[in-house]
Order: C-alpha cells, then sequence, then structure tokens
C-alpha cells in the first residue's frame, strides 16, 4: 500500500535534462566543499571539521532528494493540507520562549539534541506545496473575493509572519515574493495583489526603521565606505575580498578575509572568499550555472501536465533562485546586508536540505514529464 505512493515504473533512462540540473548541483557543492576546507584552515584547530559536518548533511538531504524523487506528487495531494497544518504549528512553536532556541536575538530553531532544525526552511517547502494545490484546484475562481483573495493571503501571511516574528526579515521576504509571483502567475487579479503588496511593503519598511540594527544595515549600505569601521564592516570586508582578488584570485588557501577579518565567511559572504581565492571567472562561473538552471527548468516548463506541477517545479526554482539572487547581491554590495546562504555552497545545514528537496521535486517532474508520454488535454 505504501509503494502506492511511488512511481510504480522505474525510469529505464535518465533524461538530459536531468544530467545537466545534477551536473549544476554537483559542480555547485564540489566547489562548496573546497571553500569550506580553504576557509576552515584558520578558523577551527581541525581543519576537516565543517568538511565532515557538511557531508553529513548533504547525506541526509540526498537521502530526502531520493525519497522525494521516487515520490508520486499527485497521490500525495490529500496529505498537502495536513502537511502545512504541521509545518504552521513548527513554525508557531518555535516562537514560544523555552521552545525555540535563540541566537544572535533571532529564535529561529528547534534544539532535537542530535541537531537543530531551522523550522523556517520547513515551512518553505510546506508554503510551496500548499499555494500549488490550492491555486491549481481553485485556478477557475482565482477572481472571486474570497476564493482569488483571502484565502490565498490567509495561507501565504499565516507563514510569511511566523517567520517574520522570528525575527526573519530575509526569508519573510522570500516567502511573499515567491508567494506574489504564483498568484500573478495563476492569474490572480491586480486590483487584489497591487494593494496588498505595497500595504505589505510599507509595513516592513516601518518595521525596519523601528529596529535601529536593520536600520544601521540599510543606511550602511547607502554608504559602505563611510560605515566601514562599523555597521557597514562586514560588507566593506567582503567588497575589498573581491578586490584582492581580481581576475586570478590569490590562490587557495591564500585568502586573508577568513582569517577572522570578514565574519561569516564560510556562510553569508562565502561568495566573497570565492572572489578572493578563485578570482572573477570562478565567481562568473557560479553566476553562470544559476543562470543555466533557471533556463533549464523555465524552458521545460512548457511539459508540465497540469497547473499542479507548473507550480511546484516554477516555485521550487523561485526559492533557489533568488536566495541566490540575494546572497550575491548582497556580498556585492548591491543590495543591504541580510544573513541569506548561498544555495549549495555555504556551510549550514538546513538550508542545504532544503535546496536538495526542492532540486528533488524539479527533477521529479521534469524527469517524468520527459520520460512518460503525455496524454492529450492537458490541464494547462
Amino acid at each position: 500500500m505504501f509503494g502506492d505512493y511511488f512511481w510504480r515504473n522505474s525510469f529505464s533512462r535518465f533524461p538530459p535534462v536531468g544530467y545537466f540540473i545534477l551536473g549544476i548541483v554537483i559542480c555547485l557543492c564540489t566547489l562548496g566543499i573546497i571553500i569550506l576546507f580553504s576557509a576552515s584552515q584558520e578558523m577551527y584547530a581541525n581543519p576537516f571539521l565543517l568538511i565532515i559536518k557538511q557531508i553529513s548533511w548533504m547525506a541526509i538531504g540526498l537521502l530526502l532528494a531520493y525519497i522525494i524523487f521516487r515520490l508520486d506528487l499527485e497521490k500525495i495531494r490529500p496529505f498537502i493540507p495536513l502537511i502545512g497544518v504541521l509545518a504552521l504549528i513548527l513554525l508557531w512553536i518555535v516562537l514560544v520562549p523555552g521552545l525555540g532556541v535563540k541566537v544572535n536575538g533571532a529564535q529561529r530553531w528547534l534544539d532535537f539534541g542530535f541537531m537543530r532544525l531551522q523550522v523556517s526552511e520547513v515551512g518553505k517547502i510546506a508554503l510551496l506545496f500548499c499555494l500549488a494545490d490550492y491555486l491549481a484546484v481553485n485556478r477557475r475562481s482565482i477572481n472571486l473575493i474570497k476564493e482569488g483573495f483571502i484565502y490565498p493571503f490567509m495561507i501565504l501571511g499565516s507563514c510569511a509572519l511566523a517567520i517574520f516574528l522570528e525575527p526573519d526579515y530575509g526569508t519573510s521576504f522570500l516567502c511573499g515574493l515567491v508567494g506574489c509571483i504564483l498568484f500573478f502567475i495563476s492569474g490572480m487579479k491586480l486590483k487584489f495583489l497591487l494593494p496588498v503588496v505595497g500595504i505589505t511593503l510599507i509595513l516592513f519598511s516601518i518595521a525596519i526603521v523601528l529596529n535601529p540594527e536593520r536600520l544601521s544595515r540599510v543606511t550602511s549600505f547607502l554608504d559602505v565606505e563611510s560605515n566601514r569601521s562599523d555597521s557597514g564592516y562586514q560588507l566593506w570586508q567582503g567588497i575589498v575580498a573581491f578586490g584582492i582578488g581580481g581576475v586570478d584570485g590569490v590562490g587557495l588557501g591564500n585568502g586573508r578575509q577568513q582569517m577572522s577579518f570578514l565574519p561569516e565567511a564560510h556562510t553569508d559572504f562565502i561568495f566573497s572568499i570565492i572572489g578572493e581565492e578563485l578570482g572573477i571567472f570562478v565567481t562568473l562561473g557560479v553566476v553562470f550555472l544559476f543562470l543555466a538552471l533557471f533556463l533549464i527548468v523555465v524552458i521545460h516548463l512548457k511539459y508540465a501536465p497540469n497547473f499542479y506541477q507548473y507550480l511546484l517545479v516554477l516555485g521550487s526554482l523561485l526559492f533557489i533562485e533568488f536566495q541566490a539572487l540575494i546572497n550575491i547581491g548582497v556580498v556585492t554590495g548591491s543590495l543591504p546586508t541580510k544573513g541569506m546562504p548561498l544555495p549549495f555552497i555555504s556551510y549550514g545545514g538546513s538550508n542545504l536540505v532544503l535546496m536538495f528537496v526542492l532540486i528533488a521535486v524539479i527533477l521529479n517532474c521534469l524527469c517524468h514529464w520527459t520520460i512518460v508520454p503525455l496524454k492529450q488535454g492537458r490541464e494547462l
């Protein structure tokens, strides 16, 4: 019975699109391991500490990715509301004092003893499945006030608000951005969408103004050089790293920024270390890989057999690409400083596992669309 939820036909061949996507992920993960090893030389007495932890999380991510890849995404649709409720419970439980773990003023983790789970990552994947299923089912009534406005924004708002209160403004913004794009693609009227987006941005801005720490990030971003010794220190050092690296880079292990000059060098600002040690061609190569992933998936969206799978793949892609875009924008000084890891490269467990799950969703759909002949009269 349990096997009914998995594809009955094991794929006799893996389509070219699958190999391309796997190749991109392998390249990014390999680069991440190399840079982490280089960065950890000066950070820890045991230079293999970060590598061992990162590979352990990769193993967990690969296991979950394989399960997701083999899953019949159509047959789990009746369970999606339950998944959404459970994820929402976790998102609000983490805010309870004594249950959620607070680090650097943010209460984002649940401690299970052997591991810490950043529940916002669970919230992202649950939100994606809930929105994809709801919008696909109610696509014909998307212009009605209740089905096309109140209910969708209740689903999105309940998740984004819980993440916002942790506080995690960046992830909350990311969820809202992806959700609104899916609403627009689904045909939601702009008279519903635009006012909510406008009001949300105003409230978001007010929250930043009232928070001195986050306001200082914005002001330091606007004038990095004047704030390079205090609030703009991290961003300034990140930019300096790119300047030092130049075209060819200083070589693996020869970078100076990870020697306590650049805080969070192995997580949010690892792209700066890539630029310093490996130079501009490798940094542009990373950008090219993310661009290639985007183009490959977008080109194959036309083969989606129904709107539910279309939104699942599109939402998964947007979560990966926007996170990469925000991270690269932050470390290059194009966006205000926000702690958001670079997908597949930055050190970190929960987000890395999420990235593998999102890639598995994409591969599950795209490979099945490519191999299994499509029936006439698709739902799209």
